[in-house]
């Protein structure tokens, strides 16, 4: 309750008497003037508005208590918003806790021109300017058999770019049953219409003919589209266009063919045990004219989007003005070039591609890293609840192969006391592992919390921090 009558003698120390304190002094020292100053500010007017209020109480005001106050402002201020967390959620590729992990080659890459110049648009060999493209095209074009290629800042711009260059004012032709929603509501009908063009649907949602797309094809048609529908899949009664015979309908009437791969993948991964993804070297060899994919998706590096294909139409493309607005920085292109050469030897490709080695880790791996770590998180809950060792299926993610699930285990953990008011308790399970120093991103389903250990990339830092735990 408040102690309304007692607000005449509360008061709050002056700022400058709490900067004299040996503990801002120090914090002082530490975090500088100015910001320390701030925070004293703000925690006396959040005082002062408990007086206002008539809420207040004799520790409110004690000095030491205010200090306290002071540095855990501070420490909210500084703590890094963008931190590492364990992905345990089961979603490899997860888009909110940031896609695909980067290898060590491309960290290394990203520090070196990070910490000073380079020569990111320089001809080393003719000492003039270049094109910082050139940092990756050969790789991409060696690797996919285009003929030349670029990258901007992710797929959706890929195709933004692609489309108002070749296409800005005139008809797209895409089947009907391509125009797909990824996450963040990002649909293609939306892409085309910011991109300039017209979306000409072709066919109907479950089923697409040749003749559907040679049909509609008029003067003021740009160019085909194929969308490769990564994160749904139509069954039963259905019907789709090849890309070989898309390539032939488009160049059969002076038009180029591009396809959207959206998650691009460089290798056959059926080589892995794991279902089997289109590659842009698949499209090109197909007769596709263009192609674009991401980077940060199946490929395993760091966010990108790139075009591949035909010269004279990436010279196109490199050409209008929105391609400097969606330009790579040089610590992106850093690291996209460390990824790709990983790609030029792919025997060594499980073994140094953090993506692929989660993609591709043995269930009974997992369940035995599981089983060992079981009772050191039984022990942090302090039985407060009960950790089995389950069997689970995780998810590739970020729209890639929705409908295939990899075999995987981890620990299952229901909070004691029965069912009633198991609902909160499982919320608050799932906080607490998330307050850890490195937060832990699990997954509530079935009332159960569920830790899959697919992904967990570093035991020894799981483990380290489980005494750190707070629950109940």
């Amino acid at each position: 309750m408040g102690h309304q009558n007692d607000i005449t003698t509360l008061r709050p120390p002056s700022v400058d008497k709490i900067l004299k304190s040996p503990e801002m002094e120090l914090a002082c020292k530490a975090h500088g003037h100015h910001l320390v100053v701030d925070a004293i500010r703000e925690e006396l007017s959040s005082i002062r508005s408990s007086i206002k209020s008539g809420f207040v109480t004799p520790e409110m005001v004690d000095a030491q208590n205010i200090h306290l106050a002071v540095d855990k402002r501070l420490s909210n201020w500084l703590r890094p918003s963008l931190q590492r967390v364990f992905n345990l959620t089961g979603t490899v590729l997860h888009t909110n806790l940031g896609r695909a992990p980067i290898p060590a080659e491309a960290i290394e890459a990203v520090e070196m021109v990070a910490t000073g110049a380079s020569n990111l648009e320089y001809d080393l060999d003719k000492g003039c300017r270049g094109d910082r493209d050139e940092h990756i095209e050969p790789l991409i074009c060696k690797l996919t058999g285009a003929d030349a290629a670029t990258v901007v800042n992710n797929n959706a711009a890929a195709v933004l770019l692609l489309l108002n260059t070749l296409a800005d004012k005139k008809e797209v032709l895409v089947s009907r049953g391509q125009l797909v929603e990824i996450g963040g509501s990002f649909r293609i009908p939306d892409i085309m219409k910011r991109a300039g063009c017209r979306l000409r649907e072709v066919g109907t949602t479950n089923r697409t003919h040749k003749a559907d797309y040679a049909e509609v094809i008029e003067k003021k048609t740009a160019l085909l589209m194929s969308v490769h529908t990564s994160n749904y899949v139509v069954t039963g009664f259905t019907a789709e266009v090849a890309q070989t015979d898309l390539a032939a309908i488009a160049h059969e009437h002076g038009l180029p063919y591009a396809v959207d791969l959206g998650s691009g993948m460089l290798i056959d991964m059926t080589q892995y045990g794991l279902p089997h993804e289109p590659t842009p070297q698949d499209s090109i060899a197909d007769g596709a004219d263009l192609v674009t994919f991401s980077s940060d998706k199946l490929l395993g590096g760091p966010q990108a989007g790139i075009i591949a294909g035909r010269a004279d139409l990436i010279k196109k493309i490199k050409k209008n003005p929105l391609k400097r607005a969606l330009r790579l920085d040089k610590m992106t292109i850093a690291a996209l070039e460390a990824v790709l050469r990983l790609y030029l030897n792919p025997d060594c490709l499980v073994e140094r591609l953090p993506s692929l080695r989660a993609l591709s880790k043995p269930k009974i791996n997992i369940i035995h890293e599981a089983t060992e770590i079981a009772s050191a998180v039984s022990k942090a809950l302090d039985n407060t609840a009960t950790v089995d060792v389950v069997e689970m299926e995780s998810q590739v993610g970020s729209g890639s192969q929705p409908t295939s699930l990899l075999p995987s285990g981890g620990l299952s953990i229901v909070p004691a006391g029965g069912k009633k008011g198991r609902g909160s308790k499982l919320k608050a399970l799932a906080a607490s592992f998330r307050n850890l120093p490195i937060p832990v991103i699990g997954r509530v389903t079935e009332d159960k919390f569920l830790l899959d250990f697919r992904c967990l990339d570093n035991r020894t830092a799981f483990e380290n921090q489980l005494n750190q735990l707070k629950y109940p």
